[in-house]
């Protein structure tokens, strides 16, 4: 049974209604509308079986499967995945994701269960074998970036968040160009979930096809690293990486940027990809 194409992604309320906040300036105090980031348990089925659930923006959904899966190592690709359906259930969201059979004797064979909060990354791998598994050898692939590029990405990122302008609660992830672009952008609540969301729009629209970077406004820790290396060459993320993820980034052979503000940044791996291109 050959593998049918995703649906396209369902869009679905990120911001709850305004609500009331009581505002504190100088002493006084003014009661006014609030606008919060919605943040719901979403629970992903594989062929039936309950696998995980966590908490996150209730929009793109399709794209956090997707996402999901292949940084997870659940399938290898979308080729593995014959359908995804959005379910509203009691208290949240259901996400049921169709694989092939061989993907999920796979998946049974980790016997993993992820029970997460918001931010939660690797919470219940039963081994370090499931933690540190094993990452695409990227070598020599990938291509070089000017300085100015990180910056600009980084840029394109920051005003391309609709939802956290709104709330300032959410974190956003982007595929960028080489030039230094944000041409797909994804937020949630989660940061992993926002790495995920855009895991899955790049590969269904096969953007990691031409050469580009990911950009991140959190933190490197090391299963950002892992997500980000199923689509890219270089991540560039706002925050410090940790002591972990910079070896794993190095060990793969992915490019690890942090404390990616304005226009400097860091380079913990792999730094040479950060140089003009010798043609």
């Amino acid at each position: 049974m050959a593998a049918c194409p995703l649906p396209a992604p369902a869009q679905a309320p990120a911001l709850s209604e305004p609500a009331a906040e009581t505002h504190f300036r100088d002493g006084q105090a003014e009661v006014r509308r609030a606008v919060l980031a919605d943040e719901v348990p979403v629970a992903f089925e594989y062929n039936g079986v309950s696998h995980a659930v966590m908490l996150a923006t209730p929009g793109d959904l399709e794209d956090f499967a997707l996402g999901f899966s292949v940084s997870e190592g659940i399938v290898g690709g979308p080729d593995e995945i014959y359908g995804v359906d959005v379910q509203p259930a009691a208290h949240g969201i259901t996400v049921t994701i169709d694989i092939t059979s061989e993907a999920f004797a796979r998946l049974k064979g980790r016997r993993r269960t992820l029970a997460g909060r918001t931010g939660c990354g690797i919470c219940g791998a039963e081994s370090l074998d499931h933690v540190l598994r094993p990452l695409p050898e990227l070598g020599a692939k990938g291509p070089h970036l000017r300085p100015q590029a990180v910056s600009g990405a980084l840029a394109a990122l920051v005003a391309a968040q609709r939802l956290q302008k709104a709330t300032g609660a959410v974190h956003g992830a982007a595929w960028s160009r080489v030039e230094g672009s944000a041409e797909i952008v994804r937020e949630d609540v989660g940061r992993h979930n926002a790495l995920d969301k855009l895991i899955g729009a790049v590969l269904r629209a096969r953007a990691n096809q031409q050469p580009g970077f990911a950009v991140v406004t959190s933190r490197a820790s090391v299963e950002m690293v892992q997500k980000a290396s199923c689509i890219a060459t270089t991540l560039v993320a706002v925050s410090a990486p940790t002591r972990l993820a910079a070896q794993i980034a190095h060990d793969c052979g992915l490019t690890l940027v942090g404390f990616a503000r304005g226009n400097e940044f860091s380079v913990y791996s792999h730094a040479w990809r950060l140089a003009p291109a010798t043609d």
